[in-house]
């Protein structure tokens, strides 16, 4: 019988991942959402909650039963193939580059929230967060960094969920919005349910989960901590986006401070400041931290010394992404479109990862007989990538669209188009892990007969 006290810690623990999805990121794209479209968008928040909770557990499952986290069990699916080395600096590639578009909305956004309660130069409040984020990195214990986390989300949560309560929203608005499914009309709306997904199914959260976590925790003990970590994290995000539902006209921070005073009193910007800034803290950590696990789970075979914890390429790796979103900060650069940008392009990766994802969960040789995905839980991931990869190919094309200037037509055409595309690929792709599945049973066949 698991302790109340123990459930508690491995709440805590898994709180990491809640901290890295729910940064400035979050705070803006949710904000956004509720000001331009009020409750409709609640849904993709959902939908997020649940792809996340599959998606991580899977993850993490593969680190429990191998005893690799993904990076590791990646480059194992890879080993002495001649695409080894392409497909390793494809997914770091992957990893660095959405840590680095997420580091930049990080520092940006922990400023903006400070910006909210002190009147402080800019450069003074970048340099500080970039100062607070290398002492935290240096800790030489990840599991640290991971209690250290899931306090900042305690304090963090009750922030957001305080503010939204004193706004008294309407409980039936609330529940439309998150069982019907819309995408309102106007611009920019597709866009922004790409953002929301990206921001909560963080890609390179696949990675630091399995990094982070101790490969003796039971499967069972494992589920219950990740499970309510997010759907708490789900809990806060929502509660931002009800917040921005009070938001009149174009978002800003300053008309979100504005509308704040209006409904319950200037304290309460002061409130949302403090979990802003709380936000941004948490995730520019995870970023740089998250691009180093990775890094070594990656690399460290060819120099073991320099790419363990706290070693020489180890910390290259966490202070060059640190680097990247303190010199965006320096450089003045607007928070709330460098924000929104960086949530769709990791809303891009997500599906390029997951496929990775779904291969090594569904190896037989590298998980052990009878602990593979099953027929419906592969159906179910198949669904998160069909889903996520019509959001990116709308993305990418609205993009191109925009920059040759060729206005796309009104109406559901295209996304129809696409997402029959999309569905086609992401059928063909069950039936390859289905097939892959089959030809690795039979090798841990082969090889479990020799062994015996």
């Amino acid at each position: 019988m698991v302790s109340v006290k123990s459930r508690i810690r491995n709440v805590l623990f898994w709180s990491i991942i809640s901290a890295a999805f729910i940064g400035p990121g979050t705070v803006t794209t949710a904000t956004k959402a509720g000001a331009y479209f009020q409750f409709d968008l609640l849904w993709a928040l959902a939908f997020s909650i649940i792809a996340c909770i599959l998606l991580q557990e899977a993850s993490a499952r593969i680190t429990i039963h191998s005893g690799m986290n993904l990076a590791k069990a990646i480059a194992k699916q890879f080993e002495n193939r001649p695409t080894k080395n392409f497909v390793l600096l494809l997914v770091m590639g992957a990893i660095v580059l959405g840590s680095a578009a997420y580091e930049t909305g990080n520092i940006l956004g922990s400023m903006a929230g400070l910006k909210l309660i002190f009147d402080i130069p800019q450069y003074i409040i970048v340099t500080a967060i970039g100062i607070l984020a290398l002492l935290a990195l240096s800790l030489k214990s990840v599991q640290t960094i991971a209690k250290m986390m899931g306090g900042i989300v305690f304090l963090m949560g009750i922030a957001f969920i305080t503010t939204a309560i004193l706004l008294k929203p309407s409980l039936s608005l609330i529940l439309n919005g998150i069982f019907i499914p819309t995408i309102p009309e106007g611009a920019g709306a597709g866009l922004l349910v790409l953002g929301i997904i990206g921001t909560t199914v963080v890609p390179y959260d696949l990675f630091l989960g399995s990094g982070v976590l101790d490969k003796s925790q039971e499967i069972s003990e494992m589920r219950f901590g990740l499970t309510v970590a997010i759907i708490i994290g789900g809990f806060i995000s929502m509660a931002i986006m009800i917040v921005g539902t009070i938001i009149p006209g174009e978002f800003t921070y300053a008309s979100l401070a504005n509308a704040l005073t209006y409904k319950i009193g200037p304290f309460a910007v002061y409130v949302f400041g403090f979990g802003m800034f709380a936000a941004g803290f948490s995730s520019a950590i995870t970023a740089p931290l998250v691009s180093a696990i990775t890094a070594k789970s990656f690399f460290e075979g060819k120099n073991e010394k320099k790419w363990r914890t706290q070693g020489q390429y180890y910390k290259m790796v966490y202070i060059g992404v640190l680097i990247v979103g303190l010199g965006f900060g320096f450089a003045k650069v607007e928070p709330i479109p460098a924000i929104i940008i960086a949530q769709a392009l990791n809303g891009l990766i997500l599906p390029f990862l997951s496929v990775f994802l779904i291969f090594v969960i569904n190896d037989p040789v590298l998980m052990g007989k009878g602990r593979t995905n099953s027929w419906f839980s592969n159906i179910l991931l198949g669904i998160i990538v069909w889903i996520t990869m019509i959001l990116g190919f709308m993305s990418v094309v609205k993009s191109v669209s925009s920059g040759i200037g060729y206005a796309l037509s009104e109406g559901n055409d295209l996304i129809l188009i696409i997402g029959s595309i999309s569905l086609l690929i992401s059928i063909g792709l069950l039936y390859m892990v289905s097939m892959y599945k089959r030809k690795r049973g039979q090798l841990l066949f082969v090889k479990n007969y020799i062994e015996t």
